[in-house]
């Protein structure tokens, strides 16, 4: 992984949102991670203390496992930052990192590298690390619903008690996970890489901020149009032009929003494995509804209830973004200005029924 960077401001852009720092992306100005790890912005926790804000890593505060490590709840006193008990401090996440292999590392300084400079409302904040005897650990700003996963697929949300998201919170989701992407793009030029369900985090407005940045990619320079790098990612997710050649390009992030963006319409996974073979990926079992306005409804999740002229657009939308050819997808500022048009047409209806 190259310094942590973020795009030097120009104008119209909202300075609020670039932070920590003038970053240059990719320039002759930048910051090293050891740098960025000096951060007055970062606490540097030691093993100890994180060791008991999680009650001594407890199965019972396990938030999270995978390929990466596990994420645990803990607590942390709001003003000294310290371990406290559960009854007085404030919840964050701690992830701890697998040690075996270079991967774990890798996305470890990834999620500084990019967390540790970008300050954004639709962005989990990075409070602060541990590097203490090889332990490799990220602290992070707690988010009490968890990912966007268990709110939108009926095995997810059945299992956690939950309820299906309404029309109106899934537009909501989409539309700050959209904006957080913008951001990325167009702002900082990065390329997320990974942008799938897991990744989409929900405060306790369910508010979405993107978390996950083990994979994130610098976006290209000079004139060039894609970054060629190993393919990595969740499969089902990918952009097939990615898949096949290896060029990440930010319109394969929003072929990936699309794939989202799909499984939030209809409520099932990109790839539902116990499903007959052509029933399998959903991208390719949903296209050919999808081109037919009359068959659209035929797809969507019937937990759904919303204006049928507003589930069109969305469907088409989501069908835009999955275009095969990556120049005909809409860039992300695009897919913002469609969303916001779909939740302005919500927010009057629920001012009125609250009259």
């Amino acid at each position: 992984m190259g310094p942590c960077l973020a795009k030097a401001r120009s104008p119209g852009e909202d300075p609020k949102y670039i932070t920590r720092g003038t970053i240059y992306v990719n320039g002759s100005t930048t910051e090293t991670v050891g740098e960025i790890l000096q951060s007055p912005e970062l606490k540097i926790f030691n093993f100890a203390e994180l060791k008991a804000a999680t009650m001594d890593f407890s199965q019972e505060n396990i938030l999270a496992s995978g390929g990466f490590g596990k994420m645990y709840k803990g607590w942390i006193d709001t003003e000294s930052l310290k371990a406290a008990s559960p009854d007085k401090g404030m919840i964050v996440a701690v992830k701890i990192f697998n040690q075996n292999g270079s991967q774990g590392l890798q996305e470890w300084v990834a999620e500084v590298k990019y967390l540790g400079q970008l300050s954004h409302p639709n962005i989990v904040k990075l409070i602060g690390y541990c590097t203490e005897k090889d332990n490799w650990l990220l602290v992070y700003e707690y988010m009490p619903n968890h990912s966007l996963k268990n709110h939108i697929f009926p095995s997810a949300y059945s299992a956690s008690n939950n309820q299906p998201l309404s029309w109106d919170l899934r537009i909501k989701v989409a539309l700050g996970a959209a904006r957080g992407l913008t951001f990325l793009h167009d702002q900082a030029n990065v390329i997320f890489r990974d942008f799938n369900t897991s990744a989409i985090s929900l405060d306790r407005n369910f508010d979405a901020k993107l978390a996950c940045f083990g994979l994130a990619k610098d976006g290209p320079i000079d004139g060039k149009t894609h970054v060629t790098t190993r393919v990595m990612g969740t499969e089902w997710y990918l952009a097939p032009e990615y898949s096949i050649t290896g060029h990440l390009t930010k319109r394969g992030d929003v072929y990936s929003f699309g794939v989202v963006f799909l499984e939030m319409l209809t409520g099932r996974r990109a790839m539902e494995t116990d499903k007959e073979s052509p029933e399998r990926s959903l991208v390719e079992w949903a296209t050919p509804y999808l081109k037919n306005k009359r068959r659209i409804f035929g797809v969507l999740d019937p937990c759904l209830k919303g204006k049928s002229c507003d589930m069109q657009k969305a469907a088409e939308l989501a069908m835009q973004c999955l275009s095969s050819e990556p120049k005909q997808r809409p860039i992300m500022e695009e897919v913002v200005k469609a969303l916001e048009e779909l939740h302005h047409n919500i927010v009057p209806v629920k001012a009125k029924l609250e009259r």
